[in-house]
């Protein structure tokens, strides 16, 4: 089932006619050095960055839509959550149903469990580290049940054991009707968990498909400029620089 297909889709200077298809069912990893675009991306795919080209959800003009219901629809995990208030965190969680009107305990507490964030439950956010907030942030994203969810590097400031926790639950998350977009700096991650790759430098898509199909060594030194050795083979996959 497709639900979001970008045609050109441009930002002047940053994102050059980016053509995709994101279907039910999958998560896409999106690599690239920095600056490669993959901020812009994800945030024009949410329709929060207005450029060039079209963009349809589910055969639907995106920009045709009311905000409550793309809201719905799509979540967005910017790469640094704020609040200006010292919340608790059950109440930064809650928030995700705004675009509902409710307080769905259910969905709040569902999203809370599947990030880790049930063992922050009564502390202020304010209080938490960079680590523990990204938790928060995504639980709350996540509350709001949406059936595509776009995050742009979740895992960026998380130990060991909650990258993979992260991780398992975006896959976990795109099945179905759902999928996820994430941006990643850790090829191995990507290599491991996503179904598809897009690779980006300087605003342009170099390639798309598989795991397989994507992180070739040549292609991977090019964007890079560093020596790359790729053995998908191994259990967990491995990508390192020599």
């Amino acid at each position: 089932m497709s639900l979001l297909r970008s045609q050109g889709l441009g930002i002047a200077g940053r994102l050059h006619a980016i053509d995709l298809e994101i279907a039910g069912g999958e998560l896409v990893g999106v690599i690239g050095p920095n600056g490669a675009g993959k901020s812009t991306l994800l945030a024009a795919l949410a329709g929060l960055q207005r450029g060039s080209g079209a963009l349809h959800w589910q055969g639907r003009a995106l920009a045709d839509m009311p905000r409550k219901l793309r809201a719905r629809q799509i979540g967005y995990l910017a790469q640094a959550g704020h609040s200006a208030w010292a919340l608790e965190v059950e109440q930064i969680v809650a928030m995700g149903r705004l675009p509902w009107g409710d307080c769905d305990a259910q969905a709040i507490a569902a999203a809370m469990c599947a990030t880790g964030a049930d063992a922050l439950r009564g502390r202020r956010i304010d209080t938490l580290s960079g680590g523990e907030q990204a938790r928060v942030w995504l639980a709350r994203v996540l509350a709001g049940q949406p059936q595509l969810l776009l995050a742009d590097e979740p895992v960026a400031s998380l130990d060991l054991y909650y990258q993979r926790a992260v991780m398992q639950t975006l896959r976990g998350f795109a099945t179905g009707n759902n999928a996820a977009v994430v941006a990643l700096h850790d090829l191995g991650l990507a290599a491991r968990y996503c179904d598809r790759l897009l690779l980006l430098a300087q605003g342009r898509l170099l390639a798309a498909g598989t795991p397989a199909q994507v992180l070739q060594e040549g292609l991977l030194q090019q964007v890079y400029g560093l020596p790359v050795q790729v053995d998908l083979a191994a259990a967990p996959p491995r990508i390192s620089y020599r």
